[in-house]
């Protein structure tokens, strides 16, 4: 009787590996500034996450301007220059096939932001017995 592959919840070490692969080599080229694209060469672009596919056939990279700005135009830019991106990661990674890359802008900075927010807010310092952010003891370490 043929065994039934259960779906895991999360990536096979593999394709971690091969995406953490692939973020370093675009990065590695981004950073260079080997593309010729005024958008790229003018932001610096954080990669923090890649995702593969389980045929490793389709990479998607989570990428943030720093700073945030000009988000659209450095997506924009980066989905006019996929080919040539392709290109530079199947030279730098060494598999079978080169995957398609999709660029996505990456949420996760703003995930972070509210939560900090969250944890600053006054009703969350009441239930911890901090000092909420109004009643900082921060000016009175003076003596």
């Amino acid at each position: 009787m043929a065994k039934r592959f259960e779906q895991t919840a999360g990536p096979s070490q593999r394709q971690q590996r091969v995406a953490e692969l692939i973020r370093h080599a675009l990065a590695e080229v981004l950073s260079r500034g080997d593309l010729q694209d005024d958008v790229l060469t003018r932001n610096v672009i954080t990669i923090p996450e890649v995702r593969m596919t389980p045929d490793l056939k389709l990479a998607t990279a989570f990428v943030m301007p720093l700073g945030g700005r000009d988000e659209q135009a450095v997506l924009k830019a980066l989905d006019k220059n996929k080919k040539v991106l392709r290109q530079e990661v199947a030279r730098r990674v060494n598999l079978k096939y080169a995957p398609d890359l999709r660029f996505l802008r990456d949420e996760s900075f703003d995930e972070a932001a509210r939560i900090d927010a969250l944890l600053r807010s006054d009703k969350v310092a009441r239930d911890t017995g901090r000092p909420g952010p109004a009643t900082s003891d921060d000016d009175d370490n003076d003596e």
